[in-house]
């Protein structure tokens, strides 16, 4: 199969492509490197099957030329940050909605017929009911939670309209080697990980009780890949299935490295949910996804990427 991987050098996009490439298919990579990092893709490129163009999703035409002769596409690419949304609301209006619609006017044009493209849990807002289910109303708190939102309704408008089978994957809290740690807004695992590694104590926003439905990389790519050969559509959460308070989170990381400090407690963000718990049958019953790593497996195996200087 040719399968076009936006974000491709991103964080989730780069593990999936490389998922990909050893399963012997041919992968584009599309991405402008503005939140992907060339280092996470550099060992695939020797690969004959495997094409990186640098470009946007932004640039529709890019995306027409790409995406030619393609069999699918998983749409990765995305302002993927809470705080950096509320920061700069119209450009992740212009990466997560108009990049989403371009993708998926891309697919159309190309007469590709599935795209499986990356959703979010900050959908469901502060709703207290648990766990979230995917028939739950929506209420986002974030610029970023309404542009993820909006393009779940494209995708299902161009599904309806266009025969495009879509499949939107709302990732709940997704880490793992990869995982960029130096942005301001980076994700908490990261940040704890290398903190501690610098003899420095973890940051925590809040007062450390929220939690969180942590699931590792590797189970977030088998479900791209799962949904993408299955033939269900529609709206999927792809999470652990259980949550953890991140005072918990981080009493684990102490354990795991062997580095203990008591962490500092700042004020918390605007924008961010307080819990997450996701109900995951849905995504089960659809195309059989089910998580396959522990909290602490891949826990170990992120710190052990850290501390390789990730390599």
């Amino acid at each position: 199969m040719r399968y076009i991987v936006t974000g491709g050098a991103g964080f989730i996009g780069s593990n999936l492509a490389e998922r990909l490439a050893r399963n012997g298919h041919e992968v584009v990579i599309v991405d402008d490197l503005s939140a992907g990092r060339r280092e996470n893709i550099d060992h695939l490129l020797v690969h004959p099957r495997v094409i990186f163009i640098e470009g946007s999703v932004t640039d529709l035409d890019l995306l027409i030329d790409a995406c030619a002769g393609a069999d699918g596409i998983f749409h990765q690419a995305a302002v993927a940050s809470v705080p950096r949304s509320v920061a700069n609301p119209l450009e992740t209006n212009a990466v997560n909605v108009t990049g989403t619609l371009n993708v998926l006017w891309a697919a159309k044009e190309c007469n590709v017929p599935t795209v499986v493209a990356a959703s979010t849990s900050a959908i469901y807002g502060d709703d207290p009911v648990f766990p979230k289910r995917e028939t739950m109303a929506a209420g986002p708190l974030s610029p970023y939670a309404v542009s993820k939102l909006a393009g779940e309704y494209y995708g299902k408008v161009f599904a309806d309209l266009y025969g495009i089978r879509t499949v939107f994957l709302r990732y709940f809290n997704v880490f793992g080697p990869r995982q960029d740690p130096n942005s301001e807004y980076a994700a908490v695992i990261p940040k704890f990980i290398t903190r501690l590694l610098e003899d420095k104590p973890p940051i925590i926003y809040g007062d450390g009780e929220q939690t969180r439905d942590f699931i590792f990389v590797t189970d977030v790519v088998r479900a791209n890949i799962l949904s993408m050969e299955g033939g269900a559509s529609g709206v999927f959460n792809i999470a652990g299935g259980s949550r953890i308070s991140l005072n918990h989170l981080a009493s684990i990381l102490a354990e795991i490295t062997s580095i203990h400090h008591q962490p500092i407690y700042e004020p918390p963000r605007p924008g961010d949910v307080r819990d997450s718990l996701a109900e995951i049958t849905r995504a089960q019953d659809a195309f059989g996804f089910s998580p396959h790593s522990t909290l602490e497996a891949g826990l170990r195996e992120t710190v052990a990427w850290f501390r390789d200087g990730g390599r």
